[in-house]
């Protein structure tokens, strides 16, 4: 057979279908860059809010570390009232100022740990004291803890039950019965 012979119609031709063939690949590739480049920048806006979320809650829980111990010594304060001036209107007074910090604390999302009754956690308590009493469980608290959201900003000091005379570990007495 005989081959076509070369016309620069068919020479037109061919190298136009290369041309259109590279500038597709290029589309394609300038197309996929581009969406990569959607997809990081998208990713990178998520993740500066998140930073900024995260910086402001750590900023909130810095906030109330630093007011907690003025917490504290307000409840110490009112256990130390004599009971002839507790419902003196200087007093009350106090209380109500008692009841706006831990409004402020409750409306930032920080609650007071549960500890007495409760099994001892160390991530959420510290351990002060140990005494006769259930194994394991919080017996009496110390001060108190506080956790913002999922976050312990500071354990509760506890006293922690060693179990009782005469038990073994598992509660059974160790008469030897």
């Amino acid at each position: 057979m005989a081959e076509e012979p070369v016309t620069p119609e068919n020479v037109n031709i061919d190298s136009l279908k290369k041309a259109l063939t590279e500038a597709n690949e290029r589309a394609e590739n300038n197309l996929a860059g581009w969406q990569r480049e959607r997809a990081d920048f998208s990713n990178y806006k998520k993740r500066v809010e998140q930073e900024k979320a995260d910086l402001v809650n750590y900023a909130d829980a810095e906030m109330i570390k630093s007011v907690l111990p003025v917490v504290d010594d307000m409840e110490r304060a009112f256990s130390m009232v004599d009971h002839k001036i507790k419902d003196s209107s200087w007093i009350e007074g106090f209380r109500q100022i008692q009841r706006k910090l831990q409004d402020i604390l409750r409306d930032h999302g920080c609650s007071e740990i549960e500890c007495v009754g409760q099994p001892f956690d160390p991530n959420l308590h510290e351990a002060v004291a140990y005494e006769e009493g259930d194994e394991g469980a919080v017996i009496s608290e110390h001060r108190k803890g506080y956790r913002m959201k999922d976050k312990v900003l500071r354990a509760a000091q506890v006293t922690v039950g060693k179990g009782k005379p005469g038990e073994n570990n598992n509660g059974e007495s160790s008469s030897g019965k």
